[in-house]
């Protein structure tokens, strides 16, 4: 694998209040979705948070496998695995992310 192509498997909470990272730990991300799982909803904000959490573009984040389970396998592009690292632990460290607004404009929790 390219080290700026990164696979991450993430596990998704849908129709979670808020949008935020529960854990993340052996390349495993496990978060919170503010969408239902219908029509590609939560699939869509997964994109958004994690295109914001990580500082890239919505179309550097791909949802490789998964698209209908919350078991999911994401490709990142533009970014190192240690990158990638450092991002979500000072997002979880920092307890909260401004992001774009989505939904009603709130703040982003995050852990």
């Amino acid at each position: 694998m390219s080290k700026n192509r990164v696979e991450l498997k993430v596990l998704v909470q849908p129709n979670a209040r808020t949008n935020g990272i529960v854990s993340f730990s052996e390349n495993i991300l496990k978060v919170r979705i503010a969408a239902p799982p219908v029509k590609g909803r939560a699939n869509s904000e997964l994109n958004k948070f994690l295109s914001s959490v990580l500082g890239i573009s919505k179309s550097s984040v791909t949802i490789k496998r998964g698209i209908a389970s919350k078991q999911k396998l994401v490709v990142i592009d533009g970014l190192t695995q240690h990158q990638i690292t450092e991002k979500l632990e000072n997002v979880r460290d920092s307890k909260r992310v401004q992001s774009p607004p989505m939904n009603n404009g709130n703040h982003i929790e995050a852990g």
